[in-house]
Order: structure tokens, then sequence, then C-alpha cells
């Protein structure tokens, strides 16, 4: 027998009602005890609850005014909260009512009736019904909209929806996109701990790192001269759970990067970081197998989710596809035909491969019948956006035709045509290796786009590997800099290291791809000291400048790591996927704008004499 006084934990649950989860709501119920209710003195309903068998109830509503229509005799109004909208039906001649504005928040009460069969509106939950309104209260009134909420109006320019975020997120698409983020990250938590990982969190203020992007730094009041830094991500703390000997750890991690913005990166975001212990790269890369594809098919309704996830060194992908993020539902294949060209009576790529250039030829399938201005808007594309001098091509339509072809011989042509295949084009790009490769890359991309190649449905993952652990960099002590993360494990060993030619080094790294975007970024991490130190030698950061940027995890190295590594996967990016919206502030709450302005709360803002003073900084003139 419990003692006296004692009461069991209560275990909540989350189940989601039928009839709201078309909105994205979930009811919340106790273990052993009834729903907890949503009923206030304001409502005795949501509006998307409400259906046929409510007819004949007295119910109260409370919502927004989301369209009003003045039928003379009848005024009808949809009201509308977070789990949908309720049409509300009032006898007309109310010139109080008439004057309320969309948008204002009412209390409605009535009695539930049904609608005629072809009033029903089979678009929404409670399409059924209406409620015949008997009481009214405004609880508070609009201003006039600077934009209407009803209809989801595109035109409206961004910076005026950003001032007025709390409107712009009362848009039907908009707040959707929301709640589905919210239901996804819950999935990802509930899938970790089922893949036994554990949740911890890091701190945010932090020591500034070179990650590769510039830190936003915070000055500290108490220490004069000295900053701490946002946290670009939690690298070096995910490392030190591991050497803590937590095995499995997981968080919803914000991240900071003052860097330039564009549509598929904030200054701030949210990533499922994660690590284990004693892991291999496949043994991280089952958790991506595993958790991706099933959010996939739990969120995107009809999705085509391919269950065969490549591996595809990052070399090839470079030549392949142009990209190291390719999208692989484009079957558009990239060959290199610097061969056939070589030597060829086609002086303008004969010449230009004798003077160390490349010929990449991307095909196009079922384009022989194209018109003349087809291939010419391409070509333009090609000197415009791509700052290509122009577009070879060659048509194969019975015979091969074009400008190209009457410079080759038959046994060049036969070649160029079993790359292309019948009733198809091939054009040619010419340049040196990296920028053919990236031009072959978004030729691909559009070519896919434009031949309608791409089945929206379709959801194709794939893993990019063989990462070049170093690059040339001009700007480093050594003209040698990290690739990608620091702290990943080169594929080389420590005498490896001291021999080879550091542009030769892979990483033990990886990243996710899904549709022609990342999603991931991750690998093993360097958890040996000797290692690590050498691999900043190559960068020209010797072993005291070590210690004292990474003092903290250098330290804890000499006390026992084990192997360990891990990755993390962009929240943000992936709900802009999977609800195909063309740019990130479209799923996120409060996202600046693209010159990292909040218009709606004023950030930026200059901040009083005494807040300067107090952490000892002195604001210098801009040039």
């Amino acid at each position: 027998m419990a003692p006296r006084g004692f009461r069991a934990p209560v275990k909540i649950i989350w189940v989601p009602n039928s009839i709201n989860h078309y909105f994205g709501t979930w009811g919340i119920k106790q273990k052993g005890t009834k729903m907890v209710s949503l009923k206030s003195k304001y409502r005795t309903h949501t509006c998307g609850e409400l259906n046929a068998s409510n007819v004949g109830q007295t119910v109260v509503l409370s919502g927004w005014v989301h369209r009003k229509r003045d039928h003379g005799s009848l005024l009808f109004i949809d009201l509308r909260d977070n789990y949908g909208i309720t049409q509300c039906v009032f006898d007309g001649g109310d010139e109080a009512l008439e004057r309320v504005r969309p948008e204002s928040v009412i209390q409605i009460t009535g009695t539930v009736v049904a609608r005629d069969a072809s009033a029903v509106n089979d678009k929404i939950p409670t399409g059924a019904i209406e409620i015949q309104a008997t009481k009214w209260d405004v609880l508070t009134s609009a201003n006039v909209l600077p934009f209407q909420v009803f209809g989801d109006d595109d035109t409206v320019a961004e910076d005026l929806r950003l001032k007025y975020r709390y409107i712009d997120l009362r848009r039907e698409s908009l707040h959707q996109n929301i709640l589905f983020r919210n239901r996804m990250i819950k999935f990802m938590r509930d899938k970790m701990w089922e893949m036994g990982f554990s949740e911890f969190q890091t701190p945010i203020l932090t020591v500034s790192s070179p990650e590769g992007a510039r830190d936003f730094i915070v000055p500290s009041r108490n220490h004069h001269g000295m900053f701490y830094a946002l946290p670009q991500a939690p690298q070096q703390f995910k490392q030190l759970i591991q050497i803590s000997g937590f095995d499995r750890y997981f968080q919803i991690a914000p991240c900071f990067r003052d860097e330039d913005l564009r549509a598929d990166r904030l200054l701030e975001f949210y990533q499922l970081d994660m690590e284990m212990s004693f892991v291999d790269l496949p043994d991280i890369q089952a958790v991506g197998n595993e958790l991706i594809p099933a959010i996939i098919r739990e969120f995107v309704p009809g999705a085509n989710v391919c269950p065969d996830i490549p591996h595809i060194p990052f070399d090839e992908a470079r030549w392949k596809y142009g990209s190291d993020k390719p999208d692989l539902r484009n079957p558009i294949i990239i060959s290199d035909v610097t061969e056939i060209f070589r030597g060829s009576d086609f002086g303008i790529f004969a010449n230009a491969i004798e003077g160390g250039a490349v010929v990449r030829a991307i095909p196009a399938p079922n384009s022989a019948d194209k018109s003349r201005s087809w291939f010419d808007k391409l070509g333009d594309y090609a000197v415009k956006e791509l700052g290509l001098g122009g577009l070879g091509y060659i048509v194969f339509a019975g015979e091969a035709k074009g400008p190209v072809a009457k410079k080759l011989d038959a046994d060049r042509i036969a070649k160029l045509h079993e790359i292309a295949g019948d009733n198809a084009s091939l054009f040619f790009v010419c340049d040196v290796a990296d920028n053919a490769a990236k031009a072959a890359g978004k030729l691909r991309n559009k070519l896919g786009e434009d031949l309608g190649l791409i089945d929206p449905n379709d959801f194709r993952l794939c893993w990019i590997e063989e990462f070049p652990f170093f690059e040339a960099d001009p700007e480093s002590p050594t003209g040698i800099a990290f690739t990608h993360n620091p702290f990943s494990f080169p594929m080389a060993t420590l005498d490896e290291l001291n021999t080879r030619d550091p542009l030769s080094i892979k990483a033990a790294q990886f990243d996710m791809v899904l549709n022609g975007a990342e999603i991931c970024s991750g690998g093993l991490r360097n958890f040996n000291p000797e290692i690590m130190v050498k691999c900043f030698d190559i960068t020209g950061y010797d072993e005291e400048t070590v210690k004292e940027k990474f003092g903290g995890m250098y330290t804890a190295f000499q006390y026992g790591a084990p192997p360990h590594g891990g990755c993390a996967f962009g929240i943000d990016r992936l709900v802009q996927i999977m609800r195909r919206e063309p740019n990130l502030r479209e799923v996120v709450l409060f996202p600046t704008n693209q010159r990292g302005q909040d218009l709606m709360m004023g950030s930026p803002s200059p901040v009083t004499e005494q807040q300067l003073r107090e952490d000892h900084i002195q604001v210098r003139k801009k040039n």
C-alpha cells in the first residue's frame, strides 16, 4: 500500500485526435484519466472538431474572423483557431456585427445544424455542419490589416510579411508548415529514444573556434575584453560527451552562424545533432538510413521513397552529376568526352584540351524535336548564367545534326550517339575541370526541370563520401586548409600524414543528400591527439595554438577517448524539402530577412552607453 500522501506519477502520452489530425493538432491524454480538455469559459469546442454527430448541440466557439460573407438576410463568418475553421451563420441586419473587421477575435454561442447537401464542404472536417449563432461578443478588435490572411496571397512583399509575422503566421500554408515542423521534431525525438540515444543539452555560451563561418560573439561583463561565442554547432561538446562515457547522445540543437544569407541559409537554425562511441562510418549512416525514410513516409502522403541509398565518392559525384549534392531524381548522367574531342577537327575544343581543358557531355533525352528557339535559349543561359563562351550541341534525330557534328568523323559521332541515345540532344561544356563540373551540373539540373524529368513525389537519398581532407588555400599559413570539419578523422596513418601529399588525403566524412540538397553532414572524429596535432600542423597551426584554441578537448584526449563519430541533420532544410517550399523562412517561426534584420522586433538595434560601459565596449565609427 502506498504511504499516506503519496501520489503516483501521471504518465502523459500524446494521442492524435482523429478529427483534428488534418489540421496537425494533438490532444493530450493522461493515463488512467479522460482526455485533458481544451474547454474553458471561452469555448466548449475548437473550430476543428465539430461534425454531424454534434448536430443539435449548443456550443461556444472562440477564434479569429477568417472571412465574412454578407448575403443580405444572412451573414456568414468563417471562424478560425489553431485547430481548424467552422462556418457560423447570423441573421442579417446586425450593423455592429457587420462592422467587425477580419482577424478580430470573437466568441460565438449557437446551435450546431447540418448543412444542406449542396452546401457541404468536403475540403474541411467541419464542412458537414455550421453554427446557427444566437450570441456573439468581440474579445478584441483588429485594425485594418496590412495584408489579407484569407487566401494566402503570394504577392505580399517579404519584408512586410516579416514585419507583421504574427499575422503572417495565421495564413493557412505557413501555419501548417510550423505545425508540421512541430510534429516532425517530436517524431525525430521519439525515434532517437527508440534507437537507444540519450538526450542532453550543451551550452549556448561557449568559446569561439574556427568552424568555417563567422561566430556571433557575446561580451563578458565580468571579464574585461573577453567574449563568449554562440555555437556554430555543438561539435566539441558532443565529442566530450563521448569521452565522458555516455555512448549515444542527441539533441535538437540551436546553431548560429554570422554569414551572408540566402534562400537556404539562416543566421540561426536547428539541427538534430547526434554522436556515438565505438562505431565505424556504416554504423552512423545506419541511423540516417532508418530515420530519414521513416520521416518522409510518415509525413508526406504519396511519397515515393527509393529504398536504395547509394554511396557515391565525392570525385565521382563531381564528374557524374556536376555536384556533390546530386538530385538523383534526375536521370541525366554527365560523361567525360575529352578523349573523343582530342585531336578532332572541332578546333575550339581540340585546342582547349591541349591547354588543359576538359569536355563534359550532358544528354537531353527526347529533345531532338525541340524548336531552334529552345536551343537558342539554352545557349543564352550558358553565356549569361554559367559564364561560358557558348554551348555546343549535337541533335541525334536519325542522323547527327549541328555545327559540332559537321567537324567530327563517323567513329567519334558513333561514340557520342551511344552516350546520348536516339531522339536526343547532347550538349557540351568545355573548360578547366572545376568550372566544367559546376557548369555541367547546373545545366543538368536545368535540363531535368525543363524536360519534366523530375517527379515531385519522388524522394531520392544518397551518401556522398571520401571528401578531400585538405584543400589549397592561399590565405592559410601553409597554403593548405581543412575542407570540412577540422575534427574529422583523416583516412591516413600518422606516417602517411608525414609523407603523402596532403591534397591526396581523404576524410572519414560524409554528407547525406536528399533531392539535390544536403540535409546531413558527419563522419568519424579525430580522437588521437597526435594525429590531431599533425593535421593542424599541416594547416599552419602548431601544438600550442591547438592547446589554446581547443584546450578542453585536447586535454580530454589525454585521458582515454573512445573511437567515435556522429552527424547532424538540418531540421529547417528537411521541413523545407518535404513541404516543397522555396525558402527556409517559410518553415521557421520568426526568421530574419535576407539582411539579417528582425523587422518585427527591431533587431539588431543600438544599446545604451551604460550597457556598452558595463561590457567594456567602445563602438568604433564605421569607415
